[in-house]
């Protein structure tokens, strides 16, 4: 059995929009994290297979953020003031939220391209999911992402 890549929903959500931007490499971050590497993972093998992790997942791993597990990293919320200034708390409730939409918890496996199924088949409007950042950024969101979901089952 092949070793699954535990992943954040939200991150592979992330992926898919910036595949929807345009964006066909990942390049290392600052940070460290590992986002350029779980990105080539996934992009091209639909039958990668991915664990829900709504805790420090592989892209965390690496990350000088990353502190026993816990992101100690911050986020800007003056576009958003109603969000958690702690990414941590911040990707914790997107996740849940994308959870919820997406019928999936911890620890649940499913390959790349179910996952882009159940977006495409159960993402609907997504401003539900990110309620605090403004809706015109969220319809971009949106867009993107619908547009990396059909070019990831699109792509043999």
């Amino acid at each position: 059995m092949q070793d699954a890549i535990r992943i954040k929903p939200h991150h592979f959500v992330d992926i898919l929009t910036s595949v929807g931007a345009g964006q066909t490499t990942f390049q290392p971050h600052p940070y460290g994290h590992a986002l350029h590497a779980v990105a080539a993972g996934i992009l091209g093998r639909p039958d990668a297979l991915l664990e829900i992790e709504l805790g420090a997942d592989d892209i965390c791993r690496p990350c000088v953020h990353n502190i026993a597990g816990l992101c100690d990293d911050t986020i800007d919320t003056s576009f958003r003031p109603e969000a958690p200034s702690s990414k941590r708390q911040w990707n914790l409730l997107i996740d849940r939220r994308w959870c919820e939409r997406l019928g999936v918890g911890q620890g649940d496996r499913l390959t790349a391209q179910e996952f882009c199924l159940r977006l495409r088949d159960r993402a609907g409007d997504i401003t539900e999911i990110y309620r605090e950042i403004p809706a015109d950024r969220t319809a971009e969101r949106a867009d993107k992402l619908k547009k990396g979901v059909d070019r990831f089952l699109r792509e043999p």
